[in-house]
């Protein structure tokens, strides 16, 4: 029998060889795959709903329900629009992208360092829109008298604690607003407003308490944290009665004793029931509250989500619908609604960011 040499042993696979050139084709689908899934997380949002949905706050809601409608007249399927308060909006728009976040949010108050940095951790990236201007009033029922108040005797009134005889902090002993001060109602303090998620909570805060606060520190000459400036008694005196502003409305009209803490577009829809609070001697009037004069003005704001457009259906079409001038110019709809316009040069340089859809990149 002869014997047959054995066959050469194969080499193993080498950088060249088919098995390695499988793998690196397996590589190159897996990452086509895991590219087609991220861009699925917001394209998926197209596939599951063709109307626009927008959060945050009760202040901005009417001016954006205004402009949703206008906007379903246009081009149907009206924007569903929701009033969730500014803190609760922005959290749950910072939350992502895709179906199951909103496209959009009102807010009350300019976008904070940490709701900024969530979004960009959740791959969201805000389009800023400054609509306008608002001004925060204390109103009452036209039954009672106007009154006029400062920013310290608010204060006063309202904070947990207040300076004693001592320049120490005190639980507040203020029963009646002429507790605080003579020229005030001789009646006990009430004051219905937003709660800690609302943007119209965090202005008053930052404008009236501080603000306040500051005043009597400056009289006084001590020194106060700002947190406990800022921090709102919960002994009854002040009531936190929910985002919807139109219930603090109703109940100032059954209740001439009670104030309420709400935006000025909620005071100039019911002039019939309600009146506005002079502050440091200002009234909430439209010119006062554009120029700043008025101590508590503010900006308003709609925050869009740069990843959601040409995803959902008409989204930018309902941004260029609210910085037209027909809706938040001068005698647009929205003034009409109570939304006090940027002046000329600021609308334009607004619009004109919206309309490039320009993202922010940092505060």
């Amino acid at each position: 029998m002869s014997l047959r040499p054995s066959p050469p042993a194969r080499p193993l696979p080498g950088p060249d060889s088919q098995p390695r050139r499988f793998l690196v084709k397996l590589t190159t689908i897996a990452s086509a795959l895991a590219l087609v899934a991220a861009g699925a997380l917001v394209s998926g949002a197209a596939e599951a709903r063709d109307r626009i949905q927008v959060v945050g706050s009760s202040t901005v809601f009417p001016f954006t329900t205004a402009v949703a409608e206008r906007f379903g007249q246009k081009f149907g399927k009206a924007p569903i629009v929701e009033s969730t308060g500014t803190g609760g909006g922005m959290k749950l728009f910072c939350a992502g992208v895709g179906a199951n976040t909103p496209d959009a949010s009102n807010a009350s108050r300019r976008i904070t360092q940490s709701e900024f940095d969530t979004c960009k951790k959740n791959g969201a990236t805000p389009i800023e829109v400054k609509v306008g201007f608002d001004g925060i009033v204390l109103a009452n029922s036209k039954k009672s008298r106007e009154i006029d108040i400062t920013l310290e005797q608010l204060y006063l009134a309202l904070a947990a604690e207040i300076p004693g005889a001592d320049g120490k902090l005190v639980k507040n002993p203020n029963e009646k607003w002429s507790d605080v001060a003579p020229n005030l109602p001789n009646q006990k303090i009430e004051v219905l407003g937003p709660p800690p998620t609302s943007g119209t909570r965090d202005a008053f805060n930052e404008m009236a308490m501080e603000g306040g606060c500051k005043s009597v520190q400056k009289r006084l000459g001590i020194k106060i944290d700002n947190k406990r400036c800022m921090q709102i008694r919960a002994d009854g005196a002040y009531i936190e009665a929910g985002e919807n502003d139109n219930i603090i409305v109703q109940k100032l009209d059954s209740n001439p004793n009670a104030f309420g803490i709400f935006g000025y577009s909620f005071l100039e829809e019911n002039q019939d029931k309600i009146q506005g609070a002079k502050v440091n001697g200002i009234e909430d009037s439209v010119d006062n509250i554009a120029s700043g004069k008025y101590p508590l003005s503010r900006s308003l704001y709609v925050y869009i989500k740069k990843e959601h457009l040409g995803v959902i259906p008409g989204l930018q079409d309902f941004i260029n619908e609210y910085v037209s001038e027909a809706a938040f110019g001068e005698d647009g709809y929205l003034e009409k609604k109570g939304l006090v316009p940027l002046p000329k040069a600021d609308r334009e340089a607004v619009a004109k960011a919206a309309r490039a859809a320009t993202g922010m990149a940092g505060l």
